[in-house]
């Protein structure tokens, strides 16, 4: 478990603080996250990669020459939010473009995709790669399903040194295509991994047990198997990798491949070395010649005890650029030549931008909705444990945790907006940015998305009406469907949204008053709620642990409903409006 922390909420920002000052001719930190304290050759493509903290040398310790340009570092388990990725690709491009990188989870996708859209319109042209190198997470058949586990760092590395050797932006994207088209990954754990200030593991595997096909978020494995012998373990590894080889490659015999066992946090060095010592046998008996291997700890999971092997299938063409020196805080290769640090200026001092005009009757909405976000909040503090229980079953169990963060952060930016004269729309759209870059995460996103339709519909001017607000609740209803990608029965929070939306329209067109309407569609969506817990997750961290889930509600789901519910009081005395 994680035993040196303050407090858990500050815990990835105490840690990147502490990691910029101890490597600080390496990397530097901005706004979201890291990028090289060194000067990159003007016009040279700027490898972005990130992902959530909890998952060091990932993803911040690969920033450097040879390697990545920039990390951008969400909290514990969180994807960081498209906004924290924008602003770290926008410190580290240098007028090539940017390649964002990053292991192919729902929340990361989110974030890195709204971030390259927003790249290129800002005239930063911007292409994204989720990594999909974890072999046990789908089938080939749905390889485009598949998360990153270790395999990211091949792609990362293939990508990082095709830009180093002056491609553009087009070619540094196909290499990194086929680096991960080349790569396969597996692992085993033994234990799960304990968050800081969390009393007990995201999930246990019973005694003389360990889970086979695991994650790197705390996700329980596929399946279990009796503790092998370190030799039985490369055995299992091994044969699992072989067993898929990438098209082009016919037989392991006279390939190369760049091999890396990788620790996930508990399993020691000398452990490893035990276990790469007949990994190693078995690769040579198949044929295979492993290439610059590398054992040890490179994409962890807090103290998970657990061992994964990857193999990247090199080409004439991809093996340079995995050999290829490199000079980052936690990789380090061959020898490169050490280019200037930056030398910055002085710090910019923040600004905070002004509120736009709103009338006194959108302010006294903004009141009401800053209400209700308080509720929202003290709800989801209340219920946060129950949240992160619900979705250990089959995810990560960090849901609470992650609505925490979020709606105290909406909350805290909400209080400034209304201490400034907001009205509804300038207040929510402020909470909703909040959100999205306190908690990250595919539930930031999508929390982003529902509190800035609503505040798009409400306006800064005029008192808002049933109706409009109905219109919020649909928009962001369709906005969290386009952006997520979910349809009602894929067991997401769109199982409850669109039920709610739909409820409160019906019934404000009925010309039911705000509260009256709310209060049907609030027991609308706690029957939704309930509903989800027969079905079987089609989206998300749960997908592959379908059947696990059957008999719990979807926690994304359940919050949701707990949240209408909770705020109806808030809005009956206020809101008596048609």
């Amino acid at each position: 478990m994680t035993r040196l922390f303050n407090d858990p909420a500050a815990f990835a920002d105490e840690a990147l603080e502490g990691f910029v000052a101890a490597h600080p001719h390496r990397v530097r930190q901005v706004p979201g996250g890291v990028v090289r304290a060194t000067r990159t050759a003007p016009g040279q493509v700027a490898v972005v990669v990130g992902g959530g903290s909890g998952h060091y040398p990932a993803f911040s310790g690969l920033v450097g020459q040879g390697l990545a340009h920039g990390a951008a570092v969400g909290n514990v388990f969180a994807s960081p939010s498209a906004h924290q990725v924008r602003q770290v690709a926008k410190a580290a491009q240098t007028g090539g473009g940017v390649l964002l990188a990053y292991g192919n989870y729902a929340g990361d996708v989110l974030h890195f995709g709204q971030a390259a859209e927003q790249l290129t319109a800002e005239g930063i042209p911007a292409r994204t790669l989720g990594v999909t190198d974890d072999i046990s997470s789908a089938s080939a058949a749905e390889a485009h399903k598949r998360r990153g586990v270790a395999g990211d760092l091949v792609v990362f590395k293939a990508a990082a040194a095709a830009a180093e050797a002056g491609h553009d932006l087009a070619e540094v994207t196909r290499i990194a295509e086929l680096a991960n088209a080349r790569t396969r990954s597996f692992g085993v754990a033994f234990s799960g991994c304990t968050l800081p200030g969390a009393d007990h593991p995201l999930f246990t595997v019973p005694e003389d047990r360990m889970a086979v096909g695991l994650g790197i978020h705390g996700e329980p494995g596929m399946g279990e198997q009796p503790v092998p012998s370190a030799d039985e373990a490369a055995e299992l590894l091994v044969s699992t990798v072989l067993g898929e080889l990438p098209e082009g490659v016919d037989s392991p015999r006279g390939q190369r491949a760049a091999v890396i066992l990788n620790g996930l946090g508990s399993v020691k060095y000398e452990e490893l070395f035990v276990v790469y010592r007949r990994v190693a046998q078995l690769l040579h008996e198949a044929g295979v010649e492993a290439v610059d291997p590398e054992v040890g700890e490179l994409v962890t999971s807090f103290d998970m005890a657990g061992v994964s092997l990857t193999l990247c299938w090199l080409t004439d063409e991809l093996e340079p650029l995995w050999t290829a020196p490199a000079d980052a805080p936690a990789y380090r290769k061959g020898t490169v030549e050490a280019a200037d640090l930056i030398s910055e200026g002085p710090a910019e001092q923040a600004v905070e931008e002004p509120v736009p005009a709103a009338t006194e009757e959108s302010r006294a909405a903004a009141r009401t909705v800053l209400a209700a976000l308080r509720t929202l909040k003290s709800t989801v503090d209340t219920h946060a444990d129950e949240l992160g229980r619900i979705d250990a079953v089959a995810g990560d169990g960090d849901h609470g945790i992650g609505m925490q963060r979020g709606s105290t952060g909406a909350y805290e930016a909400a209080v400034r907006a209304e201490q400034l004269g907001a009205g509804a729309e300038t207040l929510l759209h402020r909470a909703a940015d909040a959100w999205a870059d306190k908690a990250g995460g595919t539930s930031g996103a999508l929390w982003g998305v529902i509190l800035r339709a609503i505040g798009t519909a409400l306006g800064d001017t005029g008192r808002p009406t049933a109706p409009v607000v109905a219109a919020g609740v649909a928009e962001a209803a369709a906005g969290v469907m386009r952006l997520g990608g979910a349809e009602v029965g894929d067991k997401t929070m769109v199982d409850v949204l669109v039920p709610f939306a739909g409820a409160l329209t019906t019934a404000t067109a009925d010309g039911q008053p705000l509260s009256i309407a709310w209060d049907t569609a609030a027991s609308t969506a706690a029957a939704a709620a309930a509903a989800t817990a027969d079905l079987l997750p089609r989206m998300g961290r749960a997908r592959p642990h379908a059947e696990k889930s059957l008999g719990t509600p979807d926690a994304g789901a359940h919050s949701l409903a707990l949240i209408v519910r909770a705020v109806h009081p808030v809005l009956a005395p206020t809101l008596e409006i048609r």
